[in-house]
């Protein structure tokens, strides 16, 4: 039988429910280990904030070029990415070699003033960048509602990608205190690509797990184990969720990292909220203990969750490569 992208219900773990942990952590497993996506049902994340979101997404991207290129990219890759200037260029699955055509709005964490890692320099822990209140009003507000919420759905979930891997369900949970999370507010018009361009580019995802709020308009798409390319079935409320390439990496490549891919849009103008879910800064990614054996060892040497942010933005994500963009 071909494969299919399986959708789980988490009603019953997110409520407690006997065995319930269990069976979800079975289907994870089944998912990740032949797909490496699904569809997630049954959260608890309040439509009216996803809807919400999504408008703020909308409302962003409509604003005047000018005022978005006010907000460029910065160090931290916090900020506006103009369309046409990136892609995955250290895509495995695609010879890219073309831009992307979409544009995005990018937040992480947002630190107080106060908040060590802010307080040391380091690239990719803040600051972030945010329109005027006055110019956006409840803009900023509103995406920390939603990230706040989503970090927390995220790491709730956390159980059941440790229970599928065989180890206890609280193992994640020190890892992703306070978690390194990217979001991205991504729009998609309707253009009119060259040969070999997309909405984005076949890539996989860098970070642990993507948690997008689906969307009716098409256009994300998995290789399926066959090659061939699949749309993500459009469950309304639900949540595509695909492991990235860190949790491969952690999983000794147990768990997939699946390339995916977005067309553009036909006739109407698409947007996306990916969230983005790392584990804390300075997490050290080594071949977790029940994903290596005598004859399977460690593929990958240790790296820091830090160190591997900085070579896979560099590679592809270089704030460097909009500076010269013009309203």
């Amino acid at each position: 039988m071909a494969a299919v992208i399986p959708v789980i219900d988490v009603g019953a773990m997110l409520s407690g429910h006997p065995g319930a942990l269990a069976a979800t952590a079975r289907q994870v497993h089944e998912a990740l280990t032949q797909v490496g996506f699904f569809v997630i049902t049954g959260h608890d994340v309040p439509r009216a904030l996803i809807d919400r979101t999504f408008a703020e997404a909308e409302r962003f991207h409509a604003l005047p070029m000018p005022r978005k290129l006010a907000l460029k990219m910065n160090e931290h890759n916090n900020g506006y990415m103009a369309m046409g200037r990136y892609a995955v260029w250290t895509s495995d699955v695609n010879r890219n070699d073309k831009p992307d055509l979409n544009e995005a709005f990018f937040i992480k964490r947002e630190r107080g003033p106060d908040d060590p890692l802010l307080c040391s320099g380091r690239r990719f822990v803040g600051p972030n960048v945010w329109p005027d209140d006055e110019e956006l009003p409840g803009f900023r507000a509103h995406v920390l509602d939603y990230v706040d919420v989503m970090d927390g759905f995220a790491r709730r979930f956390l159980p059941a990608v440790a229970t599928a891997l065989d180890l206890p369900p609280g193992f994640f949970d020190e890892a992703f205190t306070d978690s390194h999370f990217s979001f991205r507010l991504s729009h998609y018009p309707p253009v009119t690509a060259e040969a070999n361009q997309f909405g984005i580019a076949p890539h996989t995802d860098a970070n642990f797990m993507t948690f997008l709020a689906q969307t009716e308009i098409p256009g994300l798409q998995v290789r399926m184990p066959s090659g061939d390319w699949q749309d993500v079935p459009y469950v309304p409320g639900s949540f595509a969720v695909n492991a990235g390439d860190m949790m491969k990496r952690w999983t000794n490549g147990r768990f997939l990292s699946t390339p995916h891919r977005a067309q553009p849009p036909v006739g109407r103008h698409r947007y996306a909220i990916p969230f983005f879910l790392g584990p804390r800064f300075d997490q050290a990614i080594a071949c977790l203990p029940t994903c290596t054996a005598p004859d399977n060892p460690p593929r990958w040497p240790p790296i820091t969750y830090a160190d591997w942010l900085a070579y896979w933005y560099d590679a592809n994500y270089d704030p460097k490569r909009q500076q010269d963009v013009a309203a």
